[in-house]
């Protein structure tokens, strides 16, 4: 899908990814963009600094995802592309992160893509042509230490979107899943010495890969693009993936306690 002329919605659209992502799809010649997040103030700021509309949303609440895509299409007519791109860290493994913790998380990474892909999926289908861009993590193809509740639901978020795709797409429908490591924004670890991360890159970089990646009409969005060889590795050997991330989780342990 070429950006030029076509509409799009971003979720999570504040600051870091999102914002970068409406930056760039404006450049691209997109004929509008909605900011959406749940920090009002913050949202305000961003649309009115990139010269497109902004509005109050709270990803995990379906009334108010459709009450977004409703605004959208009343003020543009159509939504061509919709970025789910709003997330938050969860730290935290089995015995040390509670229930409300994992909730939260499969609310905010998971049922907001759901209610983000009822919302425009009928008018999109009726046209024949839309396209759905998840923000999951590379956490969700392999695995962030420390952080169960991030990795399972971003997982679940990556299988998500290969749903859609695989029931969909004879609709028109194109399903891209945006996967990066560690990206400059408000929740980008601040030690990187584990070796669970290829660098941090900034987001205008990551959007232009965002915008590579939809003309390409490619469903895995990599910014970081070892993760696709991780990945194949892991496919290869689920088994000697597995060993390889218990030494890593004892080295990340080790030099913590040092």
């Amino acid at each position: 899908m070429e950006l030029k002329d076509r509409v799009a919605v971003i979720t999570g659209g504040s600051g870091g990814i999102g914002r970068a992502m409406g930056e760039a799809f404006l450049a691209e010649g997109a004929r509008g963009v909605m900011l959406a997040d749940l920090d009002g103030g913050a949202v305000e700021d961003a649309a009115r600094a990139l010269g497109c509309e902004g509005m109050v949303c709270d990803v995990t609440r379906e009334a108010d995802v459709q009450a977004l895509v409703a605004a959208a299409e009343q003020r543009y007519g159509q939504i061509d592309l919709f970025c789910s791109n709003a997330g938050a860290g969860g730290a935290g493994v089995l015995t040390d992160a509670g229930n409300e913790v994992w909730q939260q998380q499969w609310e905010l990474h998971v049922m907001a893509h759901v209610y983000a892909a009822r919302a425009v999926l009928p008018a999109m289908i009726g046209r024949g042509e839309g396209y759905l861009l998840n923000t999951a993590s590379a956490a969700g193809l392999l695995a962030a230490l420390g952080s169960g509740p991030y990795t399972v639901t971003k997982a679940a978020a990556v299988k998500l979107a290969e749903f859609i795709a695989i029931t969909h797409g004879d609709d028109g429908i194109r399903v891209s899943v945006l996967c990066p490591q560690g990206v400059n924004t408000a929740m980008a670890p601040r030690s990187l010495g584990d070796g669970q991360t290829d660098g941090i890159i900034e987001p205008e970089a990551l959007a232009q890969t965002v915008v590579e990646t939809i003309r390409e009409e490619r469903f895995h969005v990599l910014p970081h693009p070892e993760v696709e060889e991780y990945v194949r590795r892991k496919g290869n050997d689920v088994d000697r993936w597995l060993v390889g991330m218990r030494r890593l989780r004892r080295q990340t342990l080790g030099a913590a306690d040092g």
